[in-house]
């Protein structure tokens, strides 16, 4: 606020149009709303079902090539769509209208899986061949684990949840700098980036959290083993080194408070689907 001539207060214009900012950023969220028929959960999401498909199907080529491409080693890629699709098949992913795919990609040294919108679902080599109990053999439910992981994403919509979260931090964002702008003070707006990016970090660690309580379901719907995805965390945990940045600054869970949810989950869906 500011004191003017008369001696009474006025609003800056800056302070007015960031609240206007905001109130649109706000109304746009929370005026978009679905149900996801799996989760049960309220989501603030603009896309459909049908443009997260048509986006995961254009984008799949590109994220190949930058991880090395598909692999060649065509057993292990059959393994890899015959248990992906089982677990979709005998679990409620089925339910959904997504168009299900699982890529093997022939990068031997990253060790990561990933999920796009609508169904295109990815796994390093380097990852499949640390999915074994004997150092040799491949456990098919480690591999039910990751891929059911991935499969979660997808059924909770967490791409087009993650896109409009960001686009409602950057109206915030946008709001807050220009409500707060102070041209003796530039790093105004770079404070207010900062804390928009650590929200965006919560939501990041919240999801994946999600995506294995729904992967022990799927695991569990199809038959697998659900204890077999701890393993996959222990796995995570010795390929991520001594190095880890701590939590609260990375998008996905500790390991060690992974594997506590996943018991969690274990006996929560045991108890449900008994």
């Amino acid at each position: 606020m500011f004191r003017n001539q008369r001696g009474g207060f006025r609003i800056p214009p800056t302070l007015i149009i960031g609240v206007v900012m905001a109130g649109f950023a706000l109304c746009k969220f929370y005026g978009q709303s679905t149900v996801n028929d799996i989760t049960g959960e309220t989501q603030h999401i603009s896309m459909t079902p049908e443009q997260e498909i048509a986006m995961g199907l254009q984008s799949a080529p590109q994220m190949a090539n930058e991880m090395g491409g598909l692999s060649n080693n065509q057993q292990a890629t059959a393994i890899v769509k015959q248990i992906g699709q089982d677990v979709v098949q005998k679990s409620a992913a089925r339910n959904t209208p997504y168009k299900y795919d699982f890529h093997l990609l022939a990068d031997p040294q990253t060790i990561n899986a990933f999920a796009l919108p609508g169904g295109q679902i990815f796994i390093t080599e380097g990852l499949l061949m640390r999915l074994t109990s004997d150092g040799q053999s491949l456990n098919k439910h480690m591999l039910a684990g990751v891929l059911g992981h991935e499969i979660g994403h997808v059924v909770a919509r967490h791409s087009a949840e993650k896109m409009a979260q960001m686009e409602l931090a950057q109206g915030l964002t946008g709001a807050v700098t220009m409500a707060t702008y102070d041209p003796s003070n530039p790093n105004t707006g770079y404070i207010a980036q900062a804390v928009a990016n650590m929200i965006q970090l919560k939501y990041g660690r919240g999801q994946e959290l999600q995506s294995d309580n729904l992967g022990v379901r799927f695991m569990l719907e199809a038959g697998y083993d659900p204890e077999k995805l701890i393993d996959v965390m222990e796995i995570l945990k010795q390929a991520s080194g001594p190095n880890r940045v701590p939590e609260f600054q990375s998008t996905h869970p500790d390991p060690e408070n992974r594997k506590e949810a996943i018991q969690q989950a274990i006996q929560e869906w045991k108890g449900r689907l008994n």
